[in-house]
C-alpha cells in the first residue's frame, strides 16, 4: 500500500473519531439545552420568560460565531481540556463547543413539532413533568431528532475540514498540506470526494432510521 493511500485512510480514522466524538459530546449537552429551551418557552409544559430568554441569547450568539474563529478564540480552552491547541484531540474540543447551540436549537424545533393534543393528554393523566419529556417529547419526536443527528453529522464534517487550516488533523489537514501548500490536486480531490461521500453515506444511513422510526410511530 502506498504511503499517499496509508496518508488518507488515516485521515478518514481521524476525521471520523473527531466527528463521531464531538457529536457524542455534542448531543451530552446539546440535549439538555434543548428540552429546557422547548420547556421554558411560553408554551411549554414549565414556562420561564427569564430563563428562556437568557439561553435563547446565549444558543444565537454561539451559533452566530463562525467555527474558524471560535477555533481561534478557545484556544486556552482547548489547551485546558486537552493539553494543546492542535491535533485530532485537540480539534474535537471546538467541534463540540461549536455543536451545543446548534443542536440545543435543532432539539427545540424537533420537540416543538410534537402534538400538543399528546402532551395535553400526558398531563390529564397525571403525567409528572420528566415523564412528559421522556415518554412523550423525546419518543415522539425520535424521527426527527435522527434527521437532526444526521444534519449535524454532516456540519461537523464540514467544520473538521475546515480545523484543517491550523493543524486539527484528518482530511481537512491533508487537504491543506498536500493539497493547497504543495499544489498536489490529486490528494485534495480525493479528499473532497472522501468528504462529500461521508456526508451522502450519514445522510442515507440518517434519512432510513428516520423512515423506519416513524413507520412505527405510526
Amino acid at each position: 500500500m502506498s504511503s499517499t493511500a496509508v496518508m488518507i485512510i488515516k485521515g478518514i480514522g481521524e476525521t471520523l473519531l473527531m466527528v463521531f466524538c464531538s457529536t457524542f459530546f455534542g448531543y451530552l449537552f446539546g440535549l439538555p439545552l434543548g428540552v429546557l429551551l422547548c420547556i421554558s418557552d411560553e408554551d411549554g409544559i414549565r414556562p420561564n420568560r427569564i430563563l428562556y430568554r437568557i439561553l435563547d441569547i446565549a444558543v444565537n450568539i454561539g451559533r452566530s460565531i463562525p467555527f474558524i474563529i471560535l477555533l481561534i478564540l478557545i484556544i486556552p480552552f482547548t489547551r485546558l481540556i486537552a493539553g494543546k491547541s492542535y491535533g485530532t484531540f485537540a480539534t474535537i474540543v471546538p467541534l463540540t463547543v461549536s455543536a451545543i447551540p446548534f443542536i440545543g436549537r435543532m432539539v427545540e424545533s424537533s420537540l416543538k413539532e410534537v402534538d400538543r393534543g399528546v402532551i395535553e393528554a400526558a398531563q390529564s393523566m397525571g403525567a409528572t413533568d420528566l415523564q412528559i419529556i421522556c415518554r412523550v417529547l423525546l419518543k415522539e419526536a425520535r424521527p426527527s431528532l435522527i434527521s437532526g443527528v444526521t444534519i449535524c453529522l454532516g456540519t461537523i464534517i464540514g467544520y473538521s475540514a475546515m480545523a484543517g487550516a491550523v493543524g486539527g488533523g484528518g482530511l481537512g489537514d491533508i487537504a491543506i498540506r498536500y493539497g493547497y501548500y504543495r499544489y498536489q490536486s490529486d490528494i485534495m480531490l480525493i479528499t473532497v470526494v472522501i468528504i462529500v461521500l461521508l456526508v451522502q453515506l450519514f445522510q442515507l444511513v440518517g434519512n432510513r432510521l428516520s423512515k423506519e422510526l416513524d413507520k412505527r410511530k405510526n
